[in-house]
């Protein structure tokens, strides 16, 4: 199966990306379709022997819309100024056309040429030009009307498609009766409700897409973050380049105030980056040979030369771009209700239109009452509030997860986050820092000190485990040479095993111990290490321990206020980590975390998810995002505090690139406030639709209240600007 994502064209409505979205879902070869209607695109798997691009472009047309090409980047579309001046000059024909065809029934002054009692012809002529105008303006919904009609799939369009039409043509028939000689007819022209049902659709749409551009600036401020040229060295001469002429290997300048252009590493130089557009840290970052530095970020005080690894694509910014784009098109459960109900409501609209259009005649209320019902009734139901509901708050929430350093690869992830009543903590690198240091040994060989941990750190090198780290520091803070390893082998869960030499070493946690029958003789040496904090390390030669070290880390700054905040909540905390149960006690101790389960290998930890959701918890798992893997696959939600670097391999659902745990009490917070703002909206939109159509109807005529076309038409555009007014307020959550 292959996947595309195409920018689509054409859709207004909830009903459009629905209907395109089943008669994609419906064609031989597309196993998955979804449509996005607030990023206009979608994404679409399918069967390369069956389909590809061209044909796939032919069934969006088919359905009515238009494929502009592969999905490559946001555009908020800024109003051009021959747009604005169209709309200013369709707000006064607007206004010229209600004023020609109803002021005389307010009393207003009448022109006299233009009187219905006096110049009948000259009237009936004026509204019936001025509404050509308006159905010029307002072709492309009429067009995807019919289209969605014929398709079977019939939407928003489709409803004020078939109003306008039989307003326009019913007072066209009523024209030719006046020519006839019967002037009364004049009074029953509706000219003027199908040209402003155009001109409110166009209204509301306006509005529409104006917020609809708002919900995607903070991800477009991340696609601009970076220059527009770079330095790049050649041959020792400095020239400057686009960043399309930046190949992988390039040697990049980058002097005090200007900023990093691609992902790479340094090579000469040191200097301070703020990184705070990923990170999230709002200090300076020092940064020397050998460190990574990521595009967009800023040098403020130094000289540095950088290789360049990750371009275009694969750069970090367009991974986080492709991240939140791809959880905007993905569909939360709540959505996908909206969207089934919304796939009913039209063919039931119309149905009830046309019963209401029928009743009328056979009770003998006249063809008159039954057009302009039949016609109020399509209007006044258009499901535009219905279908924006979701997807803009799903929109705006995954914009301010992103703009709090939050990444969420699921719009689900936003629904699901507050039913979470069990959160995992992986201990080194989530709750700590995973900068672990040397802080005591115990040295049983014939080795002094320095020369046993050169030969250990030497095979840590090969190693991933933070914990290798602290030695591989302690080598390069003594200036002490690499040893050659030959045969490493790391053992998931366990240690490592290398040769120096031909001297095999094997280092790891007591579970190694037990792996390769080795007896050990030093528990209460490694109870005392323990005691003080230490994640212990055991160093083996021979089936002998020749050492124990104890390595220890500090607690991640926030994370006691975090554990706190969720223990008032009832959220159960749970340590899971594969060092000792001491350990493991001390650090769960001074954080406030009750529940210890220590001692664990990585498929172990897995396993233990799984038990936890059958007892009926739904469990967010934290981890480092790559040794985790597994038991972040198997949690109901994965969240991995990770540096910005690591973005393209994670494995989790979410990624917190601020490295900060206070990040999951926002996600929470957001995922709360969401699905009450989402509730909220479909409240407002049923509750709508429920009061307005048996209104529409003329069921409440009998006590006076009832509504005509062109109420209908405003009615609906106030109905969508109250849901894009809520589905805004989410911006203003106060973290």
């Amino acid at each position: 199966m292959k996947k595309i994502n195409l920018s689509i064209d054409g859709m207004t409505c909830s009903a459009c990306s629905n209907g395109l979205e089943k008669y994609l879902n419906k064609q031989k070869g597309i196993s998955n379709a979804t449509v996005n209607l607030v990023m206009a695109n979608a994404t679409i798997e399918y069967d390369e022997k069956l389909l590809n691009q061209e044909k796939i472009e032919e069934f969006v047309k088919e359905a009515g819309f238009k494929s502009l090409g592969e999905f490559k980047e946001i555009k908020i579309e800024e109003k051009s100024k021959k747009e604005k001046i169209k709309f200013i000059i369709f707000s006064i024909l607007a206004i010229v056309l209600m004023y020609i065809s109803m002021g005389h029934m307010v009393n207003l002054p009448t022109i006299p040429f233009l009187d219905p009692h006096t110049n009948t012809i000259n009237y009936m002529i004026s509204l019936l030009l001025l509404t050509i105008c308006f159905i010029i303006y307002g072709f492309d919904i009429l067009k995807n009307g019919y289209k969605n009609l014929i398709h079977k799939t019939p939407n928003m369009d489709t409803l004020v498609g078939i109003g306008v039409v039989a307003s326009l043509g019913y007072s066209i028939y009523n024209m030719f009766i006046v020519f006839s000689g019967n002037h009364h007819q004049v009074m029953n022209l509706y000219f003027e409700s199908a040209a402003i049902v155009i001109y409110f659709i166009k209204l509301g749409r306006y509005i529409d897409g104006i917020s609809k551009d708002k919900t995607k600036e903070a991800i477009q401020k991340l696609v601009k973050i970076t220059p527009n040229k770079a330095v790049i060295k050649i041959d020792g001469i400095e020239k400057t380049v686009t960043l399309d002429e930046i190949h992988k290997g390039d040697i990049v300048v980058a002097k005090a105030g200007e900023k990093i252009a691609v992902d790479g590493e340094i090579i000469t130089g040191k200097a301070h980056l703020d990184e705070s557009f990923i990170t999230g840290e709002s200090k300076p970052v020092s940064k020397e040979v050998g460190d990574k530095v990521i595009a967009g970020s800023m040098n403020y005080d130094g000289y540095i030369e950088y290789k360049a690894e990750r371009i275009g694509k694969e750069s970090t910014i367009s991974e986080i771009v492709r991240l939140v784009i791809e959880a905007s098109n993905t569909k939360a459960p709540i959505a996908k209700i909206a969207d089934k109900v919304s796939g009913y409501f039209v063919p039931s609209v119309i149905a009830i239109a046309i019963i209401t259009f029928l009743v009328y005649l056979l009770i003998g209320q006249g063809f008159e009452t039954a057009i302009t019902s039949f016609v109020t009734v399509l209007v006044v139901a258009c499901p535009c509030s219905l279908g924006l509901a979701t997807p803009l708050a799903i929109v705006v929430s995954e914009g301010l997860c992103a703009s709090h350093s939050i990444l969420v690869k699921k719009s689900e992830i936003l629904e699901n986050a507050q039913k979470v009543n069990t959160i995992v903590f992986d201990k080194t690198g989530t709750l700590t820092y995973g900068k672990l240091k040397i802080a005591e040994m115990l040295n049983y060989s014939n080795m002094n000190d320095k020369e046993l941990l050169q030969l250990i750190g030497s095979i840590e090198s090969k190693g991933t485990h933070p914990i290798g780290k602290a030695f591989v520091d302690y080598i390069e803070q003594n200036k002490m040479q690499i040893l050659e390893v030959q045969e490493f082998e790391n053992i998931a869960g366990y240690g490592i095993i290398g040769k120096i030499e031909n001297e095999e070493f094997i280092l790891g946690n007591a579970k190694i111990l037990e792996k390769y029958e080795i007896e050990n003789k030093h528990l209460e040496d490694e109870k005392k290490l323990a005691k003080n904090g230490n994640s212990i390390i055991y160093a083996v030669k021979d089936k002998e321990v020749i050492a124990l070290i104890g390595v220890n880390d500090i607690v991640r700054e926030g994370t006691k206020e975090v554990i706190d905040i969720l223990n008032k909540n009832k959220i159960q905390t749970i340590m899971l980590t594969g060092d000792n149960k001491e350990t493991a006690e001390k650090i769960a101790k001074d954080i406030g975390i009750t529940k210890i389960i220590s001692n664990v290998i990585p498929s172990e930890k897995a396993k233990i998810i799984k038990d936890l959701k059958k007892e009926n918890r739904y469990v967010m798992m934290c981890g480092d995002g790559i040794n985790d893997s597994p038991a972040l696959a198997s949690a109901d939600i994965g969240v991995s505090v990770n540096s910005g670097t690591d973005i393209a391999m994670d494995s989790s659902d979410v990624i917190l690139t601020k490295n900060d745990l206070r990040s999951i009490l926002n996600l929470i917070k957001i995922s709360k406030k969401t699905i009450r703002n989402i509730k909220q909206n479909l409240f407002w939109a049923f509750f709508y639709n429920i009061l307005m159509i048996p209104i529409a109807i003329g069921l409440l005529r009998p006590i006076g209240i009832s509504i005509n076309p062109m109420i209908a038409s405003l009615a609906m555009v106030f109905s969508s600007i109250t849901v894009i007014l809520n589905a805004s307020r989410l911006k203003n959550i106060k973290m």
